[in-house]
Parts: C-alpha cells; sequence; structure tokens
C-alpha cells in the first residue's frame, strides 16, 4: 500500500469469517496476558488509546516513544482511532498508517470523503474502507500478537461491545463509525457504532483483559474550560434568525442543488466560517459528550498511568495536520517514560 493509499476499514471477502461481538473468554485472556508477561520478568502491560478523530494520529507518537524505551504493551484496547491505530501497530502497519498520514493534504482528505444524500451516515466510507482492508486483508484479532480489542457500541441498546475476535479490520470500521457521520456497521446480528458513545478511553476493558499496568492516553485531557455553568443568559435585540431560502419547483435545478449540496457538505466536513457549519455541531456536540463520559469513567477506573498530549490546538477533522499530532504524542509520552519504568519496577 502505497503512502497516499488510506487505511480504513472494509468488509471481508464473502469467505471470510464473521465478527464475533462477543467478550469472548475475558478470565482466560487475562491468565495468558499475565503468564506472558511473567515470563519476561515483569507485570502484564495495557496499552489504551482514546478517541479522538484527527487527534488520534498523536497515538502514533506515542507508540514510538514507548518501543523506543522498549516498553512493548502486552494487550491493546483502542476506541475509534485508537482502535485503528492499536490495529495497525498489532499486524505490524504502523509504518504504513503514519506515512499515508503524513501525506494527507486537504484535497486528499476532500477526494477521500463519498458523501451520499440518505442513507444512515453522510459519509459513505467503503473508499476509506478498502484501504484497510489492503493492509490488513483477512488478520482475525484472536491471531494477533498481543491481546486486542476495539470498542463499539451497539445502536438501540447502548451496550458497549468489546470486540475481541474475528476480523480486525471490521472491527476498527465498527469502532469508529461516527454516528451521523459514517453509518453503523452490521457484527454478528449487532449494528455497532462509535464506541466513544460509551466508553471514550477504555480503561476498564485493559485491566479485565488482565493488564496490571494500564498506560492510557486521553487526548482530550487539555480542553480546559469545558463544562462550566453559564448561570444567566438571554436573547440581544439584534438576534435574527435567517430567512428561510425558497424551494425551486424547476426539477433541473433541483437536480443541480442537490449536486451543489454534495461539494458544499464536503467543504463543510473541513472547513466553515464563523458560524457553526452542519459538521462542526455534529462533531462539538459528540466532543461535549464525550468529554464529559471521559472525566466520569476515569474517575472511577483511572489508569496507572495517563498521557495526556497537549492537543488542543488540532481539531478533529485537522487530518492534514498529522505531523503535529504525532510530533505532541511522542512529546507526551516521553515525558511520561520515567512514571511508566516506575509503575512496572514497583509491579514487577
Amino acid at each position: 500500500m502505497s503512502a497516499t493509499d488510506a487505511p480504513a476499514a472494509n468488509a471481508p471477502a464473502a469467505n471470510a469469517p464473521a465478527t464475533d461481538v462477543a467478550a469472548g473468554d475475558v478470565p482466560a485472556a487475562a491468565v495468558e496476558a499475565n503468564a506472558a508477561a511473567a515470563r519476561q520478568g515483569r507485570p502484564s502491560i495495557g496499552l489504551v488509546l482514546g478517541s479522538g478523530a484527527a487527534r488520534g494520529f498523536a497515538h502514533i507518537g506515542v507508540i514510538r516513544a514507548l518501543t523506543a524505551r522498549g516498553i512493548v504493551p502486552d494487550i491493546i484496547v483502542g476506541t475509534s482511532m485508537g482502535a485503528l491505530v492499536g490495529g495497525c501497530y498489532a499486524t505490524q502497519q504502523l509504518d504504513t498508517l503514519e506515512a499515508w498520514a503524513r501525506g494527507l493534504t486537504m484535497r486528499r482528505i476532500i477526494g477521500y470523503l463519498d458523501v451520499r444524500l440518505g442513507g444512515s451516515g453522510l459519509i459513505n466510507g467503503m473508499r476509506l474502507a478498502s484501504r484497510l482492508e489492503e493492509s490488513l486483508g483477512t488478520a482475525l484479532i484472536e491471531e494477533l500478537p498481543v491481546h486486542f480489542a476495539a470498542i463499539a457500541t451497539e445502536v438501540g441498546t447502548g451496550h458497549e461491545v468489546w470486540l475481541t475476535r474475528g476480523s480486525l479490520a471490521l472491527a476498527m470500521r465498527a469502532s469508529y463509525a461516527l454516528p451521523g457521520i459514517f453509518p453503523p456497521v452490521r457484527l454478528g446480528g449487532r449494528w455497532l457504532v462509535d464506541g466513544a458513545l460509551v466508553n471514550p478511553v477504555p480503561v476498564s476493558a485493559a485491566r479485565a483483559l488482565g493488564a496490571r499496568v494500564v498506560i492510557a492516553v486521553n487526548l482530550e485531557a487539555d480542553r480546559f474550560g469545558r463544562g462550566a455553568t453559564i448561570a444567566s443568559h438571554g436573547a440581544d435585540p439584534e438576534d435574527r434568525q435567517p430567512a428561510a431560502q425558497p424551494r425551486s419547483s424547476n426539477g433541473f435545478l433541483g437536480l443541480r442543488g442537490i449536486f451543489g449540496a454534495e461539494r458544499a457538505l464536503k467543504r463543510q466536513m473541513i472547513a466553515g466560517p464563523t458560524r457553526p457549519t452542519f459538521s462542526t455541531v455534529m462533531i462539538e456536540s459528540f466532543n461535549i459528550m464525550q468529554d464529559r463520559l471521559t472525566r466520569m469513567r476515569l474517575a472511577g477506573d483511572p489508569p496507572d498511568v495517563h498521557i495526556t498530549p497537549h492537543i488542543g490546538r488540532v481539531g478533529w477533522l485537522d487530518f492534514h495536520r498529522a505531523a503535529e499530532a504525532i510530533a505532541i504524542g511522542q512529546a507526551a509520552a516521553e515525558r511520561a517514560l520515567d512514571s511508566i519504568t516506575e509503575s512496572i519496577a514497583e509491579l514487577g
């Protein structure tokens, strides 16, 4: 796969095994992970990679810093972009992912947005999906050299689903299926969407899979000033809502408007004016929910080492800033290396 090709997810071939969405035999996986780590004279290490869309490229830098120090995880758990980066690392495709990410430009990003009007997602995702299939092929999660889980959310029930068996490519695609942007993915009889809806930084899954030392990467921790209460607010006299545009009865003009809307939507997915665009409202709403949920879940189950890249200036859709995100992630992990080695020594 060339550096200009995009890793993402795709459905497997017709004869490929279906993904089992059950958590699997988690106790057995935990025992195996601890036994493998004990043979190396250290506690089992779990790496948790949180969600964050384009900010998720910071995970690449984190992994680079950890492996350079000889810190190799036995367990990798990821949500959304974290699942994508973690899966690529587990299949030795991290170099390919990084080369593609560093080569992204605004034009290339727009080219991957196969917008569709109607359906359950604005982006079909098949252009991205086919690229990941080329890299990962029919790789199965249970055959990876590390224990791996991608976190997804079941539509309708809200169940947190740990994808621990079956097609790795499909598991990644389900984990990053942002509602309203990408369509849900059907696995094992369940419709699944982005795992950040239920567990943005899945420390709990890493512990359940046997990690004694949990290193978590949280890409939302440096967004200060969010979630405050504005106790008194109201409309100003000059506040006005824009007038609705009249609908055209001309069929040709209506068709032209559809294609024009598609082009405009692609532009809005990347950047917009001062007035919040559709994509801005969608992403920021999701971001607010994820921020609140992350705070609550980490308060109840904190990691042993919490890596918090200072990446707030990189937007969720700034995929063309991969080099910056990678550097930020690497710097954050390097700052945490002493804490990580101390935690491993204490539990060793």
